[in-house]
């Protein structure tokens, strides 16, 4: 697997590396996501050691980096000590000289905190005495979002003011799939994005199949597959209450999206709810959104809950739904209900996402002669609008469609859109509006020859 995007961090990791004197950098993201393959691409050319922590005692831990260290320094005392403190043990790597600067990789930092609550302290003033004023880079890195947090960045932590930058490595945006799947085409890279996301564990195990359902077949159906069970792996790590939130992302997963809807299908009160949602939206599971066109988007009344996530999303949708036939060995039955509603329930939601995404990048390539600064989706009681951009500083609103489906489609399409529109309540004064069709399978003659007409239009596929 190829290691694609990710420009930015490798830039702000060498900044950091570059600046003089000391770094330290907290490098998080959920499981498969990337950051050790992030970090052993920083450091492939430098002085580096990497010590990954487990879910053993901190006495094991503290022996298995002493025992790293001392075959890094090549020191024989240190190999045969018998240490009671982490501090001897970074003294010695600090002491073994080097033509440039060293980097201590902590990975999976969070189990050294779990083992033992009181490391992030015992780390601080290991920083604080140690490490600080010396040419090094430390790099806390961990998969379990809500512990990191908890132990590095949040003011109660004693390592809060400490770092010198962090990062939250997020999924890779489906801009850089072309470069995972150079043969596919853009309707089978929207497939393949529609189930792994921009995880690239899930890219890379998908790379072999080929077409999308053999992907599923063979990764997700089958019950020793990698990825059959993956949701419960996700969860068990950040949360207590499995249970509890498994039932939650399953009732939005049906179709219940607003906060009554999903309280009274749990049957629970809305206050009960709270932190359950702010942890899934922390972690980047959820999302609430509200349509775009909301001037307080945080007190709207007209909020929607959905799974961010594509894979979880796809999980949800399909494969928990169908568990007894794959457990009792009729995969066939539940790839029959994947086939048959795989586009319509899943992917071409995901399809809106792309062009939200690709929104973006018309944007900043000037597409328009103005600039928005806010886009989305809009809907009301009658009307769902797939895109909504927004100039809030003028006057300019741009609405769109997205088709993920077999045909061409047709000026039929555009005519719906703008009686749609007007259902739309966007500032009192006069506005220009504009118009973006987004089709996967591309334009009917007709409504490209219309378009040529159409200054205030623009067709997309």
């Amino acid at each position: 697997m190829p290691f694609i995007d990710r420009e930015r961090e490798m830039a702000f990791l060498q900044s950091e590396y570059d600046r003089s004197g000391s770094a330290l950098v907290v490098l998080y993201g959920r499981r498969r996501v990337g950051k050790t393959t992030l970090i052993k691409a920083f450091i492939h050319d430098k002085p580096a050691v990497y010590f990954l922590a487990t879910e053993e005692s901190e006495k094991q831990n503290r022996q298995a980096f002493k025992d790293i260290i001392a075959h890094y320094t090549n020191n024989n005392l240190l190999q045969q000590a018998v240490l009671d403190r982490w501090e001897p043990i970074f003294q010695a790597l600090l002491d073994f000289r080097t033509d440039r600067k060293k980097v201590i990789i902590l990975d999976e930092f969070q189990y050294l905190g779990k083992s033992e609550p009181a490391f992030p302290s015992i780390f601080q003033k290991i920083w604080d005495s140690i490490l600080k004023d010396q040419s090094v880079m430390v790099i806390l890195c961990g998969s379990l979002i809500t512990m990191m947090e908890s132990q590095t960045l949040n003011y109660n932590s004693p390592l809060y003011g400490r770092r010198t930058g962090q990062i939250r490595l997020k999924q890779i945006l489906f801009e850089h799939f072309q470069a995972f799947y150079p043969g596919k085409t853009r309707r089978e890279l929207i497939e393949y994005y529609a189930i792994t996301g921009g995880v690239p564990k899930y890219i890379e195990l998908f790379d072999h199949s080929a077409d999308i359902f053999s992907a599923i077949q063979y990764n997700i159906l089958d019950k020793s597959s990698f990825l059959f069970d993956e949701p419960y792996f996700l969860l068990q790590r950040e949360v207590n209450e499995v249970g509890s939130y498994f039932n939650l992302i399953r009732t939005i997963a049906a179709g219940n999206q607003k906060l009554s809807k999903i309280a009274g299908n749990l049957e629970l009160k809305q206050t009960g709810l709270t932190k359950y949602l702010r942890t899934l939206i922390n972690l980047d599971i959820l999302e609430r959104e509200v349509p775009v066109t909301e001037d307080n988007p945080e007190t709207s009344k007209r909020g929607l809950y959905k799974i961010k996530d594509n894979f979880l999303r796809f999980w949800f949708l399909f494969i928990l739904p169908n568990i007894s036939y794959i457990e009792s060995g009729h995969e066939e039955l539940a790839m029959q209900k994947i086939r048959q509603n795989l586009v319509t329930n899943h992917i071409s939601y995901v399809y809106e996402d792309v062009c939200l995404e690709k929104m973006w990048q018309l944007n900043a390539e000037n597409q328009w002669d103005f600039h928005f600064d806010h886009v989305g989706r809009w809907w009301d009681g009658n009307n769902k609008i797939d895109i909504v951009a927004l100039d809030r500083s003028g006057k300019d609103i741009i609405f769109g469609e997205c088709k993920f489906c077999e045909s061409k489609i047709g000026i039929n399409i555009l005519s719906s859109l703008e009686k749609k529109t007007e259902s739309v309540i966007w500032k009192n004064t006069i506005r220009q509006n504009h118009y973006i069709l987004f089709s996967i399978s591309g334009f009917t003659d007709e409504l490209i020859a219309y378009a040529k007409t159409r200054p205030d239009l623009l067709l997309c596929d």
